[in-house]
């Protein structure tokens, strides 16, 4: 008997300039991008209720993540805005060590994020939120593409982004149970996956998974640690006015050598081990199980109790990623101070799904053999809803620009952390779910979250879709941040028995001919604020401008040198390399390196350098062939 799919009559349902499959965090971005730059944009979600999901830790930002949050508002993305509304702690990670990896996170309130992205798709203009699943993508004559739903309706696109994250052929695991699902439940996009082998695109397997969720009023928290959020917290947001207030705490628990036991005497039943999982999972973000198997030395192991949101009961165990059995799950729970008569309201689970290999997309993340296709976030093999947020966003651009016979927008990695992850993805590819980290980018001292706004406002301006007050007042911002550093190496602290105090308090030496302020500043443990009883002349200057100074001057030594390396990158970024070009008649050049360039095929010979396998005397015959 025929099935019901099989039964389905097609019948053409409407016709977009693109079309987004899946509204998580890289298809909101992507759809709203889209359609702001005056697209006519439908976006498809198995599950409207859904969109902007946090199916593993409802948090934002991080190390190496809140620089991507920063970077897309300055572009004129939607994360950060919507950040700032729903978020209920913020915190400013690595403050103890140096600006380049000060990372923002705040924990978000799960389902008030996930309303508010769903209403921004449904307000904005020229934009169509659809609920349904796409079971194939067919290319027409003329290059557009047919997008079939499940019902049969049929949807016509000039450009699609794929950005299906852990729904393409979902797979959920916990200990024996298997399940074809996407994540919390909700049903997998079982049939796309056929559609895209047969347009040739190179598809692969990897794994991610999220730990236990608890009911708060069986968690002993007496037992935990408190976990407060900033005393003066700060937005993600350079369009938001108020200053974030801290609804919620957070808590700190560890593990113990019982929690270890029961892991350990478990293992045969562990996925991970027993061959049942398929997909490469993050080894930045491994399951509780992998610490144990790779780390067994270790006694304990920290674990963060993180609220869902201010209208549940339920908490996240960040850290406890797991797919062991639900009875072992418990059973590790009940190990764990605070957690010994902790009610499991979700058990942790892997999920496995289909992605494409990276190195099939150029850096506007369209797939280079098939023209108007366009990938984003998980679907690209990244990790992470701020990666799969700035992917979707670049997508969406491309797309758009494309349809407009523009040139691609493509940031550089000497630029920003986004041009870096893509960058990292497109040029060197990866065998495992890409999480971005500050130590991935050369550059990080420039590239700080703090400067976002200076580095990519007027990028997001020149797309159109930053206004052009707000560019005008990031140019007046840092045009004070510059005034004031030419007063401070004007301005001298007079001598008196004052200075000598606080310099004396500082450990630092004594100025007894008094100094200018900016040598001052450079000191160490000397902050900008602290000068105000020396600096009678001092304007009074938003917290900001402060900050951007006191960097500016104290790390001006290292900027300058690093501002130098740059240079470097954009003169061998300025060798373009043909499209055209045949690396296999080109002499000198590696058969590895061959091989490897007509895959990748870059643009230029600063991303040829980044191709694993291609070496510096590849290079040489490179340049000596463009002389030619």
């Amino acid at each position: 008997m025929p099935t019901g799919a099989e039964l389905m009559q097609e019948f053409q349902a409407g016709k977009f300039d693109i079309a987004v499959v899946g509204a998580g965090h890289a298809g909101i971005e992507a759809a709203l991008a889209s359609a702001r730059l005056g697209m006519e944009t439908i976006v498809f979600t198995i599950n409207l209720d859904a969109a902007g999901n946090m199916p593993c830790n409802p948090a934002i930002g991080g190390t190496g993540k809140g620089h991507l949050v920063r970077e897309l508002d300055a572009l004129g993305g939607e994360m950060a805005r919507a950040a700032d509304e729903c978020c209920i702690q913020y915190r400013l990670l690595n403050k103890g060590k140096g600006p380049a990896v000060w990372s923002l996170r705040a924990q978000a309130d799960r389902r008030k994020y996930q309303g508010r992205m769903k209403h921004a798709l449904e307000r904005q203009e020229r934009l169509t939120v659809r609920q349904g699943e796409v079971t194939a993508l067919r290319r027409l004559e003329g290059g557009a593409f047919a997008l079939v739903l499940a019902t049969g309706a049929v949807f016509e696109a000039r450009a699609v982004v794929l950005a299906t994250g852990t729904y393409l052929t979902g797979r959920t695991i916990v200990g024996e149970w298997v399940e074809d699902s996407g994540p919390d439940g909700m049903h997998a996009a079982t049939r796309l996956t056929e559609s895209l082998l047969k347009m040739g695109l190179p598809l692969r397997r990897f794994k991610t998974g999220t730990p236990p969720r608890v009911n708060a009023r069986t968690v002993d928290f007496d037992e935990m640690e408190v976990q407060p959020g900033d005393e003066l917290p700060v937005p993600f947001s350079w369009s938001t006015q108020n200053r974030p207030e801290n609804r919620a705490v957070c808590w700190l628990t560890w593990t113990t050598e019982e929690t270890k036991r029961v892991v350990q005497e478990n293992l045969d039943r562990a996925p991970m081990y027993s061959g049942l999982i398929e997909g490469v999972g993050p080894r930045y973000c491994p399951s509780f199980e992998t610490k144990i198997v790779r780390f067994p030395d270790k006694r304990r192991h920290q674990l963060f109790v993180e609220p869902m949101g201010l209208d549940t009961e339920e908490v996240y165990i960040q850290g406890f990623s797991s797919s062991m059995p639900e009875d072992v799950q418990i059973q590790m729970l009940h190990s764990v101070p605070g957690l010994r008569r902790a009610v499991m309201t979700r058990p942790a689970y892997a999920i496995e799904y289909d992605c494409v290999d990276p190195l099939a997309l150029s850096p506007a993340l369209e797939v280079k053999s098939v023209p108007g296709l366009y990938g984003a976030g998980q679907f690209n093999g990244s990790s992470g809803y701020e990666e799969a947020a700035v992917q979707g966003f670049v997508a969406g651009v491309n797309a758009a620009r494309k349809l407009r016979g523009q040139d691609p927008f493509i940031l550089s990695r000497s630029e920003s952390y986004i041009g870096t992850l893509i960058d990292d993805l497109v040029t060197k590819g990866t065998n495992e779910p890409y999480r971005i980290m500050t130590s991935r980018s050369e550059y990080r001292l420039l590239l700080r979250q703090d400067n976002a706004d200076l580095r990519l406002t007027k990028r997001g301006y020149d797309i159109g879709l930053v206004p052009e007050e707000r560019l005008r007042a990031v140019e007046e911002k840092y045009a004070a941040v510059e005034r004031e550093i030419r007063r401070l190496s004007r301005t001298g602290a007079s001598p008196s028995p004052e200075l000598a105090a606080f310099l004396a308090s500082k450990d630092t030496a004594d100025a007894p001919g008094g100094c200018p302020l900016d040598a001052l500043l450079r000191r160490p443990r000397i902050h900008y604020d602290e000068l105000a009883p020396f600096d009678p002349a001092r304007p009074d200057l938003p917290p900001d401008v402060r900050e951007q100074v006191e960097i500016s001057v104290k790390y001006e030594g290292y900027i300058r040198r690093q501002q130098s390396q740059v240079e470097d990158f954009k003169r061998m970024a300025s060798h373009r390399l043909p499209e055209d070009i045949d690396y296999g008649s080109i002499q000198g050049l590696r058969l590895e390196a061959r091989e490897k360039l007509a895959a990748v095929r870059p643009l230029d010979l600063g991303q040829a350098s980044r191709i694993s396998g291609v070496s510096p005397a590849d290079i040489a015959a490179l340049m000596i062939y463009l002389e030619k």
